[in-house]
């Protein structure tokens, strides 16, 4: 029985394919050397706490020295000795769930409604595209490859810092623009991470969520809106690119967000059957928030009604092409606020507008946030049928937008339009 120096491993020369040889050391009592046609490993035996007898592979020649491998094969009939299984641990770690497959198995079994959300509801099929696009482009690509049972909060933490550093930065396939990660991404992000292990610690698939008392980064607060100048410069640049090709049905998506503070995919998503003109408001099958019945103003039917309707549309945004429903609107506001010399604009800031307005016409917090679909208390069970108040509201506000945005100036003097707040004083 030989000693396993470099000089003797070197000189072991390849056997038949299919055999295997090992040769034990006669220093080390269960280190030795496996050949197995061209291929030398170094392998440790041991018997485990029940007596039976393990193989464990410590490394390949060249990777590992002769040294090396004895050193780690000492160590592992130590460990063995006290009564650990290094085979068996090192089985279970490869067996391992790891974040990328437990990301997997939540999006499925997610998206066949077997997972409850914090309303006690499945969760919505907007949700889970938002949850797959940061699995995809910042989890995966940062510690998909970790088991879940290895991490810790640190490795949370981590991942955050990345995100928002931009780590995962990559071009968005299909719609332009560059994900560029961001303090409010990365936040996101984990809190996304630590709902999923939530859910797996439900199932019984993890033993404890890594993401829980990770401090997520604030995100800040978003308190951009278009200034009355700019509203009136975006119903120039409205008015104007009409007769320069832009899209009809684009523009008029723009006019009714700002129009009604809706969110972007509410009203793109939205369809002929929701909208109730008589009754002055628009029944939302779905939304954040769930099923809701906002009340809509005056100017924001007008808008509507304007709209060419194809025999059996069911869209109010329809796309230029096949049968979904427009999507390009973010160019679109991009190229009028272009020609408006609007800066830092996006579609969140004419929801955002919209709430402003509101305010500034002295209603309520309560008010704006059931025009806005919020999900407060008491706001939404309120409104679940329309009253004439909150009709009354937003007609109020989006007549205040409306004449905004149709006012054409001759002169850059421009009187400032009296609130409600203003006139009852």
């Amino acid at each position: 029985m030989p000693r396993l120096t470099k000089r003797f491993v070197d000189s072991v020369q390849p056997i038949p394919t299919g055999k295997e040889v090992t040769v034990w050391d006669e220093s080390l009592k269960g280190f030795g050397l496996r050949v197995q046609g061209g291929s030398r490993t170094f392998v440790v035996m041991y018997r485990n706490r029940e007596g039976r007898l393990r193989k464990l592979t410590i490394g390949k020649v060249g990777t590992l020295t002769p040294d090396e491998a004895r050193e780690l094969a000492r160590a592992k009939l130590a460990d063995a000795a006290k009564g650990a299984d290094p085979a068996a641990e090192k089985a279970a770690t490869r067996k391992a769930l790891t974040v990328s497959e437990l990301c997997d198995w939540y999006m499925e079994t997610a998206a066949k409604g077997e997972i409850i959300g914090r309303r006690g509801e499945r969760i919505k099929a907007s949700t889970l595209e938002m949850d797959r696009s940061r699995i995809e482009t910042h989890v995966k690509p940062l510690i998909g490859r970790n088991t879940v049972d290895s991490l810790a909060d640190t490795d949370i933490a981590k991942l955050q810092r990345d995100v928002a550093a931009g780590k995962t930065a990559k071009a968005r396939e299909g719609r332009g623009g560059v994900t560029t990660g961001g303090a409010g991404v990365a936040a996101r992000t984990v809190r996304m991470l630590g709902a999923i292990f939530e859910h797996a610690c439900r199932a019984k698939l993890v033993k404890a969520n890594p993401a829980h008392g990770v401090r997520q980064l604030a995100e800040g607060t978003k308190d951009r809106r278009l200034s009355e100048d700019e509203i009136r410069a975006l119903g120039k640049a409205i008015r104007e690119a009409e007769g320069l090709g832009e899209s009809s049905v684009a523009l008029a998506a723009i006019r009714f967000l700002v129009l009604t503070g809706f969110r972007r995919n509410e009203a793109l998503a939205l369809t002929w059957d929701a909208v109730d003109i008589k009754g002055r408001c628009i029944q939302l099958a779905d939304s954040k928030s769930g099923a809701q019945v906002r009340a809509v103003g005056s100017a924001t039917l007008s808008t509507l009604v304007t709209l060419t309707r194809a025999p059996g549309a069911a869209w109010v945004f329809p796309g230029a092409r096949g049968e979904g429903h427009f999507v390009g609107l973010p160019k679109v506001l991009e190229r009028l606020c272009a020609s408006a010399g609007i800066e830092g604009a996006s579609l969140h800031v004419l929801r955002h507008t919209f709430a402003s307005v509101a305010a500034d016409e002295g209603f309520s917090e309560m008010t704006v946030a059931a025009l806005l679909g919020h999900a407060r208390r008491g706001v939404t069970q309120r409104y679940a049928k329309v009253d004439r108040a909150a009709v009354l509201a937003a007609d109020a506000v989006a007549a205040k937008i409306a004449g905004l945005l149709d006012v054409v100036t001759t002169s850059a003097d421009v009187v400032p339009m009296v609130t409600t707040r203003q006139a009852g004083r």
